[in-house]
């Protein structure tokens, strides 16, 4: 179903984005490693030539794309690159994110405007870029890494900035989903029901505590891989959990995914 189909992902490098690609590639899909990472951080590791090599072991084709989101002509050229290479564009994956868990008097104009050029502008432009060739695909699809839409106003009252950040691309999902219905491309959100094990948990939320207390980035790889299969005409317009996702397809034994097998998992922000 995958084989031969292009998947372009966003901050590809490491964690979410690379999980999802080696599940793809696995199936013999070609992805796009679109990421900033051309040199190894110690403190985050892996690079998009690292990734990508992965991808290909896995199974799949790949492209190692070096890309800084918040660029649109950058977002032109690696959109023309996969096309150039591929031949096209089936299915979009927005993960590139940038976070700051910080009060409003603690959140400096520099923090603010990162995570709103890369979460929501930098969403948006990608989006707009990949529509015109996700037009001709069989069965296109937008998944946007971000979290149902919960104005409990616990989920603001930490982090205005992120939040409303975070929000915005679940909001842009949701207009696509609404716009893009009649070409048959589907847009939808998928959010994790506990903490996932990447650099991000590990560096700002919680280091090694909450590492132990996470599930492993292919949860989310497994839900996207299901949501991909469905019909684009069908499938679009919702904010997933993961584990509702893999709960549809009879699965609902989640222990492998532990990084602590039957320990006490800790449940992320907004669900």
């Amino acid at each position: 179903m995958f084989q031969n189909k292009t998947v372009f992902i966003t901050g590809a490098s490491r964690g979410i984005g690379k999980a999802i690609g080696l599940r793809l590639a696995a199936e013999g899909a070609n992805i796009v490693v679109a990421a900033k990472s051309i040199e190894e951080n110690p403190k985050l590791g892996g690079t998009i030539y690292s990734a990508a090599a992965e991808m290909e072991a896995a199974g799949g084709k790949a492209l190692a794309i070096q890309l800084d989101i918040r660029n649109e002509q950058q977002i032109e050229e690696a959109v023309q690159q996969t096309v150039e290479t591929f031949g096209g564009i089936d299915i979009l994956v927005n993960n590139a994110s940038a976070i700051s868990l910080s009060p409003t008097e603690k959140t400096d104009p520099k923090r603010f405007d990162l995570m709103y050029d890369i979460n929501v502008r930098g969403t948006f432009f990608m989006s707009k870029a990949c529509i015109p060739h996700l037009k001709k695909s069989s069965n296109a699809h937008i998944l946007t890494l971000s979290p149902p839409l919960n104005l409990d106003l616990k989920w603001f009252a930490p982090h205005v900035a992120y939040t409303i950040s975070k929000y915005n691309m679940t909001m842009i999902a949701l207009g696509l989903a609404g716009e893009l219905k009649q070409y048959n491309i589907a847009a939808n959100a998928l959010w994790p029901r506990t903490t996932i094990a990447t650099a991000a948990v590990q560096n700002l939320l919680g280091g090694e505590t909450l590492m132990k207390m996470s599930r492993i980035p292919e949860i989310i790889a497994d839900a996207a891989y299901y949501i991909f299969r469905r019909s684009a005409a069908d499938c679009t317009g919702n904010t997933y959990i993961d584990e509702a996702v893999l709960a549809e397809e009879g699965i609902t034994n989640l222990d492998k995914y532990a990084v602590t097998p039957g320990g006490k998992l800790y449940q992320d922000l907004f669900v």
